[in-house]
């Protein structure tokens, strides 16, 4: 359940083990936030504290898009490691002036009426990211709540964090994303219009805007996708803008679902991008792109056994 600001929240969003953070991605790390809080008090609801949009976006709007889950997707991430309530703060200018001492008072312990806190090393919250851990830790004890503060959780390859997840798929990586978050990376957005030119060779595809996703490595991947029924459909997908076709100005994924005929136009799709195939490229002709996207689905197809 996605509850937005603080006040007036119901009995179950409150009273509880609160995990903070921003969550992007809710990797392997963030679940160690979540258990530490559920850990030190099993018997209380466990209840995820997050912001929206993401300060970065509030902060420098004109950067490009990054974000590696938008809310509904991190708010389905956050229930399934066992949160009962996620807390979603509008994060705007005003929110952005109140002051560490009165995030603690106002929103911590009047809101949500916090019993214990839960976060990583690096939290650091108020304005001009005024408190830090040992802040929350003194401002918690005044008022009797209690806090972990969880390690960075780390690999061979240094700590998990969202700006590596990032780095994987910009690199075209997406299995090294999987292993940082537990699960394949995924867009999730509503299926839109597009020019059916799939259709007339044999390949419809499902057209889904990034919107505020970050756009990873452009190119082909072998993907499984999660239908509005709940069913999963494997498939093929190019995520780019299309240069054989004249271009378009901004990236878009479009998912060739295997044996599988439904209109799918304006419900939501779940698209996990599970290998890299191949990078985007402009192909001479009409004709030569479609033998490529065969060749592409008959190798998605060998790899996820579809």
């Amino acid at each position: 359940m996605i509850h937005e600001g603080w006040r007036a929240l119901p009995p179950e969003a409150r009273g509880g083990a609160v995990a903070l953070g921003n969550f992007d991605g809710v990797h392997l790390g963030h679940a160690e936030v979540l258990r530490a809080a559920h850990q030190a008090r099993p018997e209380l609801p466990l209840v995820a504290l997050t912001f929206e949009p993401h300060p970065r976006e509030h902060f420098r709007p004109d950067d490009p898009p990054f974000r590696l889950t938008l809310l509904p997707a991190k708010a389905a991430a956050l229930a399934a490691l066992g949160a009962r309530a996620v807390i979603a703060i509008p994060f705007d200018a005003g929110f952005a002036a109140l002051s560490a001492e009165a995030f603690v008072e106002e929103v911590l312990h009047r809101g949500l009426g916090a019993r214990h806190l839960a976060c990583g090393p690096d939290f650091a919250f108020g304005h001009r990211r005024g408190g830090d851990v040992a802040f929350l830790r003194a401002a918690a004890e005044a008022r009797g709540i209690g806090l972990s503060v969880v390690p960075k959780l780390a690999d061979g390859e240094g700590p998990v964090s969202s700006s590596r997840i990032r780095r994987a798929l910009q690199d075209g990586y997406p299995e090294r994303a999987a292993a940082l978050l537990g699960r394949p990376w995924a867009i999730r957005g509503p299926v839109t219009r597009g020019d059916a030119r799939g259709r007339t060779i044999g390949f419809p595809t499902a057209n889904i805007p990034l919107g505020r996703h970050l756009e990873p490595a452009r190119g082909v991947y072998a993907v499984r996708a999660r239908l509005p029924d709940g069913r999963i459909a494997a498939g093929v997908a190019n995520l780019g803008r299309r240069p054989t076709l004249g271009g378009d100005p901004v990236s878009r994924l479009e998912a060739h679902l295997f044996d599988l005929s439904a209109d799918l136009y304006g419900q939501e799709l779940e698209v996990a991008l599970l290998h890299f195939l191949r990078e985007e490229r402009r192909f001479s002709d009409f004709a030569a792109l479609s033998a490529q996207i065969a060749a592409d689905a008959a190798a998605a197809r060998a790899l996820l056994g579809a």
